[in-house]
């Protein structure tokens, strides 16, 4: 596989510290060791594939699902558990300007559809995930953001069609949101969980369904052939007939070649501090059990879990490496006290980091690789995949069999991903967008 990051990136280094395995168990699963037959390959076994792999499986059809190292190993078993709305990161106006206004409703509501689907999908298959917050909380980190989080408090009912609620300043602390921020916005649409159990029990109902997962067993090769396809893993051949590409920002450039260039890895980094005391808590003035994030465009996510850890993330990370994995967790510390500064001296038991996947159009992309019989994807979901990412697949395996989705696929996520700019070397736009970034959080 071609990777645009180094080896360190796709190794167990950023992980290693990753709180949400020692919170539930991977069960180990069988590695590819000779030649199989399949209806439908599915390569990684995250939110996406394991959604596809479930409902394929309970429509009677053979599917085989691959994971380069074991389930929910990349970004699916170590996110901040937000199960909000998002997928895409284009405006509104954005997306006014290319679709519409029924294509930008569309797509908006389907960001409200993938989080009831997840939350029916956790009841329908009994998955104990810790579920906590009523919502999400956008919190003004510069006056003027509020003015901002007014504006868009006026379109959430437009958009989903749900409520939301403003707080000024003056507010925050009474529900117990203390802290260096002019304001919030309440959006009613969302949950906090733990991705490591989710995911966890993706995998078991879709093996009870019938489906087949392989770990350690990455794909170095598609081959297109009459009959279907080739897939080679472990120096043995996998045939399928079609195959579902559920890789993320741990994609590669050449499985599928038509995947060089096409999406952007970004790295996101996350600490977990030890059990906080109520006098703790309380010091702090976070009394709540919110998910949070700031206004920053390289935004920091926060919230205070069912154990009474505090998960803080941020988004920004460049390179990849012992050392700038170093450099990154100073950086988060520094922002974490910055913002709690009653917690300077809690401990940070945890930390790691993960790529999310962003595309050049700021929108995910679910559906047939152009002039490919039996190539499909699902990805680029832009930090944003415990929901999109599992809506997608269920996506994804209606339109595998040929059918036309019974739950909403707008236009904008139906766009195949274009190519950027600097293709190969678009990784080095990245310092300067950032630095972009940045100065405009000022």
């Amino acid at each position: 596989m071609k990777r645009i990051f180094d080896a360190y990136a796709y190794g167990e280094g950023p992980r290693a510290g990753c709180w949400w395995d020692e919170t539930s168990d991977v069960e180990r699963r069988p590695v590819v060791d000779q030649s199989l037959r399949t209806d439908v390959a599915i390569i990684g076994a995250g939110f996406t594939g394991l959604s596809a792999a479930l409902h394929l499986a309970r429509a009677g059809i053979s599917v085989t699902v691959l994971d380069a190292n074991h389930v929910g190993w990349g970004a699916s078993g170590r996110n901040g558990g937000f199960c909000c709305l998002g997928g895409g990161i284009d405006s509104d106006a954005a997306l006014d300007k290319r679709f519409g206004l029924r294509g930008r409703i569309d797509f908006r509501r389907t960001e409200l559809a993938a989080i009831q689907y997840v939350e029916g999908l956790i009841d329908e298959l009994g998955i104990d995930v810790d579920r906590h917050s009523d919502g999400e909380t956008s919190l003004a980190h510069r006056p003027k953001d509020m003015v901002d989080l007014e504006a868009s408090g006026e379109a959430v009912h437009e958009n989903y069609g749900v409520q939301h609620t403003l707080l000024r300043k003056e507010k925050l602390a009474a529900v117990g949101m203390a802290g260096p921020f002019y304001g919030a916005l309440t959006i009613k649409a969302g949950f906090g969980l733990n991705p490591r159990k989710y995911v966890n029990g993706l995998a078991c109902a879709a093996e009870t369904a019938g489906a087949q997962i392989f770990e350690q067993s990455a794909v170095s090769e598609l081959t297109r052939q009459v009959d279907g396809w080739v897939l080679r893993v472990n120096a043995h051949k996998l045939r399928a007939d079609q195959i579902i590409v559920a890789t993320n920002g741990y994609s590669s450039e050449d499985v599928p070649p038509w995947l060089a260039g096409r999406y952007l890895p970004g790295q996101s980094n996350v600490i977990v501090t030890r059990p906080l005391s109520d006098d703790e808590v309380a010091a702090a003035g976070w009394t709540t059990d919110q998910m949070a994030y700031d206004t920053r465009h390289l935004l920091h996510y926060f919230r205070l879990m069912p154990d009474r850890r505090f998960l803080f993330g941020m988004r920004g990370g460049l390179l990849t490496g012992a050392a700038a994995e170093a450099r990154a967790n100073k950086k988060i510390r520094s922002d974490f006290d910055s913002m709690f500064p009653a917690w300077r001296d809690v401990e940070a038991t945890h930390h790691w980091s993960g790529m999310v996947c962003i595309a050049r159009d700021l929108l995910p992309f679910v559906g047939p690789v152009p002039d490919t019989k039996g190539l499909w994807a699902g990805m680029c979901y832009h930090g944003n995949g415990v929901a999109m990412g599992s809506y997608s697949g269920a996506l994804l395996a209606q339109l595998v069999q040929g059918k036309a989705p019974d739950a909403l696929y707008p236009e904008p996520m139906q766009k195949p991903l274009r190519k950027f700019e600097l293709g190969s070397w678009r990784r080095a736009a990245m310092p300067l967008a950032y630095a972009g970034l940045m100065l405009a959080d000022f």
